[in-house]
């Protein structure tokens, strides 16, 4: 199936405020049989220490009934047009685990699919987001920790936590852009493959046991600081060979995103 599993609508803060349907029948022109709408959530008042990227990261909470509506209308609208799926990009918040809890418990009845994202790392003054800029992660989170090294183990060490998560939910689930950490790689000192390798492999088995799927995230090619899709081509094999749940996801912030990436997803997936 042809099928976008990582999208976004006008309810995220940090994209556009395009109606829904210039990116679905983007999607129907690009031969895509499913659509997948995972707007980010509220988030628990102050979590990110930045109060002003705060404002742009995540719904407010009177919005989310709001989102779900809407989301369930693109639904009815497309009927045997395309088939759309209601879903959230939830974020790993570790100390707030239960605002997650709650979010799921309330809307579980209307959730088809969830992205389960690791976006958040402990930093300078608090709780500091990984993929805002360059300089941000150099000052608040490199600084921090004091090497490439150990901020790519915390965030990891984050990954792990939310895969145990994730397993436990009761709708589709999958883990966002698994190697989000490399957003900015072309502008922070290298981080070692080996590294990543490791504690891929370490993942694996993970996901397996868990029942958790793949984001095959691919915006990181449209992004000037990467260049490549947030999982690695082997990743993605093997986690096909051990029946791991892999769904490109174009993680379009724009209609014009929808279905970027997907010629690589296709090549490596044989589709």
């Amino acid at each position: 199936m042809k099928w976008d599993g990582h999208t976004h609508t006008k309810f995220c803060y940090h994209g556009s405020n395009a109606d829904q349907e210039l990116y679905i029948n983007r999607a129907i022109e690009l031969g895509f049989e499913r659509y997948t709408i995972s707007e980010h959530p509220p988030l628990p008042e102050g979590y990110v220490v930045d109060e002003r990227l705060m404002k742009e990261l995540a719904m407010p909470e009177n919005e989310l009934p709001l989102y779900i509506e809407y989301a369930k209308q693109m639904k009815e609208k497309y009927k045997g047009q395309i088939d759309i799926t209601v879903g959230l990009e939830l974020d790993f918040l570790p100390g707030q685990l239960s605002f997650t809890e709650r979010i799921v418990e309330q809307w579980q009845k209307d959730l088809e699919d969830v992205v389960y994202s690791v976006h958040y790392l402990p930093g300078v003054g608090g709780t500091r987001c990984i993929d805002f800029t360059p300089d941000d992660f150099k000052t608040n989170l490199l600084s921090y920790y004091g090497s490439m090294e150990k901020v790519v183990d915390e965030y990891y060490n984050h990954v792990e936590s939310a895969i145990a998560v994730a397993s436990k939910l009761p709708m589709r689930k999958r883990i966002g852009h698994i190697n989000l950490i490399e957003k900015f790689s072309l502008q922070l000192p290298p981080i070692e493959e080996e590294q990543i390798k490791r504690r891929l492999e370490a993942i694996l088995p993970m996901l397996e046991q868990g029942n958790v799927g793949i984001d095959v995230n691919t915006a990181g090619l449209r992004v000037p600081t990467c260049g490549k899709p947030y999982v690695p081509e082997w990743f993605l094999q093997e986690c096909l060979r051990r029946g791991i749940e892999c769904v490109y996801g174009s993680d379009s912030h724009k209609p014009e995103h929808v279905g970027l990436g997907w010629d690589w997803f296709a090549a490596q997936t044989g589709q």
